[in-house]
């Protein structure tokens, strides 16, 4: 294939480095499109095999491999990354540079006028974007973790709370900027911060936090961090493609995430979204993977199996890719359903030879999302607690906890990315160990807190399987003017040989910062012992029970590093310089029916 570089020029005049993979041959071709803020000359590590998943394919491979079937594959670095001119401001630029980016392809001569998208992450992120200005030229794409479908919902802030990983990127990030490259002093200095240590003094100010020597940086982290309410600010293009579904892109879409992912929330929001506004087919691809890692059968300490990999039915992403593209462009046919899930679950619960846990799970093909015939069901809470469909009685007592701010709850495993070196995904037993950030001896069970609230059902008679979007809906009270909930979804494993004490393996999570409950683009602050409805939306999952397993809901106020931690103060978000205990209080009777929502689905 022959490579050029060009810089594309933007409606203000700004160049974005951009190289193009050319076939041997006349042309003109259809373009597959990457945008991407990692280098758009560095290999992407998602770019694996199950055969090779050490050895991610370089850019000139992977362009190498489309060409050979008759495709232009584009690499741009996006605004202010790597070879792009231009200042970074993460996420709010990508919609009117991809709108122009297509643009510039479709008025080249090598370029046929179709234009497929395809990239992981933030890359998936810069899809929607211009998917949102319905950029021309663009016949399909490929939202491959990532493209936010509202960004205050889940990828930056979840119902209020701030996801940490925004600062462990942003610190990341700024190690690699074209700034850092250019000053050695300021990328030395960045490089020398300590990002745990800095987790233990949070939150962090401008001009007082380990970004403070790249102030563009700091600046956006920390607008992100201290905007709490969701209002215009969040309703922009490049973080709130909800708002755009009625005038979105017709392309055929993918979107694909997994449950150690953070955003299978957006892609399942996504999915229903783009199908119910009549846009492009869509379809959905939810797997049991960590970020990027589809190629892979373990995440965390668990064991997913030999069908768990991507590759196991789909040959490898590149394959799927190219087959999904030669059906938009070519009129190959398809022979895949609209919703492809990975139930998780049904395996031994043996450690396996290397010794982890083996949860195993099989893949499950349906038309649509939520699954047709899926029942919800509500399991209510217990004060003795108990997790049952039966209703509580009525003028059954509330539980109440301490939480104290300073000693939040560990984050062990769950839903997410970017957090490396202070939090990793995966599936994990909920008891504390010296690797996760906070953990404290002597290491116990994460339910032997006394801010942890418990509730389980009784060992199962019969397996239960349960497929979509979960809900906890809690009647709750503080007794200061805010403060956090949390859900946490677990399967509990009985006791064995290989585990005597059991496993407690987390599926899913949720929060809701409290001052958001009823209006989350006005924040009300609480009176004391004000009884509140709130709703946590925890991830989407798929999970089979086994007989002898429990269903279990862990009831909290902290998820720390995942989320910032609430000072029960009611301060300014983000700007919190004191901290309280605060006494929180679950209601569960007749007439405040704390409960679960799990979307059953029969076997």
């Amino acid at each position: 294939m022959k490579l050029v570089t060009e810089m594309a020029a933007m409606r203000d005049g700004i160049r974005l480095a951009t190289d193009i993979h050319l076939p041997d041959g006349v042309g003109p071709y259809p373009v597959i499109l990457e945008r991407t803020p990692y280098g758009r000359h560095l290999p992407s590590r998602s770019e694996i095999t199950e055969a090779a998943p050490d050895e991610p394919a370089s850019r000139a491979e992977l362009a190498a491999y489309f060409g050979a079937h008759g495709y232009a594959v584009v690499y741009q670095d996006t605004r202010g990354r790597h070879g792009s001119e231009g200042r970074f401001v993460k996420y709010l630029s990508d919609g009117e540079d991809g709108f122009d980016t297509c643009a510039w392809l479709v008025g080249q001569p090598w370029c046929d006028g179709r234009i497929c998208t395809m990239g992981l992450s933030y890359s998936a992120h810069t899809q929607a974007a211009l998917g949102c200005l319905d950029a021309p030229g663009v016949v399909a794409q490929v939202l491959d973790c990532g493209g936010f479908a509202n960004a205050w919902k889940s990828g930056i802030r979840q119902s209020g709370a701030f996801e940490l990983k925004q600062a462990t990127w942003a610190l990341k990030q700024a190690q690699l900027s074209p700034e850092a490259e250019a000053d050695p002093v300021m990328h030395t200095a960045l490089a020398a911060e300590d990002v745990r240590e800095w987790f233990t003094r949070m939150p962090w100010r401008r001009g007082h936090s380990p970004l403070r020597h790249h102030p563009d940086y700091e600046a956006y982290l920390l607008d992100q961090w201290e905007h709490g309410a969701d209002d215009g600010c969040w309703h922009k293009l490049g973080i709130w493609a909800e708002g755009f579904y009625e005038r979105y892109s017709r392309a055929a879409c993918v979107h694909l995430s997994s449950w150690w992912d953070p955003y299978p929330l957006t892609a399942t929001a996504n999915y229903v979204g783009l199908t119910r506004a009549g846009r492009g087919a869509q379809r959905l691809i939810l797997g049991p993977w960590t970020h990027g890692d589809r190629s892979l059968t373990r995440f965390g300490d668990v064991e997913f199996g030999a069908g768990a990999s991507l590759d196991s039915w789909a040959g490898d992403w590149r394959a799927y890719r190219l087959r999904f593209f030669d059906h938009v462009i070519k009129g190959a046919p398809l022979h895949e359903p609209a919703v492809r899930v990975f139930v998780m679950g049904g395996g031994s619960g043996r450690r396996t030879p290397t010794s982890h846990l083996d949860h195993g799970g099989a893949w499950l093909a349906a038309d649509d999302w939520p699954l047709p015939g899926t029942d919800f069901v509500r399991y209510h809470l217990h004060n003795d607690g108990r997790l049952d469909p039966a209703p509580p009685p009525a003028g059954a007592a509330p539980v109440s906890y301490d939480f104290d701010p300073a000693h939040p709850v560990p984050t062990i495993g769950g839903a997410m990315s970017s957090l490396e070196p202070v939090a990793s995904a995966g599936a994990w037993d909920q008891t504390e160990a010296p690797e996760f950030f906070g953990c404290t001896p002597p290491y116990l069970p994460l339910a032997s807190r006394p801010d942890v609230l418990v509730f389980q059902t009784a060992p199962l008679a019969a397996p239960l399987r349960i497929v979509g979007p979960i809900e906890a809906g809690l009647f709750v009270a503080t007794d200061g003017p805010d403060t956090d909930f949390t859900a946490k979804l677990i399967d509990v494993h009985p006791p064995s040989a290989d585990y005597p004490k059991g496993y407690a393996m987390i599926l899913t999570d949720g929060i809701v910062r409290l001052r958001y409950a009823e209006n989350p683009a006005s924040p009300r602050l609480r009176r004391p012992g004000a009884v509140v409805r709130a709703r946590i939306t925890l991830f989407p999952t798929a999970n089979l029970f086994l007989p002898r397993h429990r269903i279990r809901l862990d009831v909290s106020s902290s998820n720390f590093p995942k989320f910032d931690v609430n000072p029960n103060t009611g301060e300014p978000e983000g700007r919190a310089r004191r901290r309280r205990v605060a006494v929180n209080t679950v209601f569960a009777d007749a007439a405040r029916p704390s409960h679960l929502v799990l979307p059953l689905l029969a076997m």
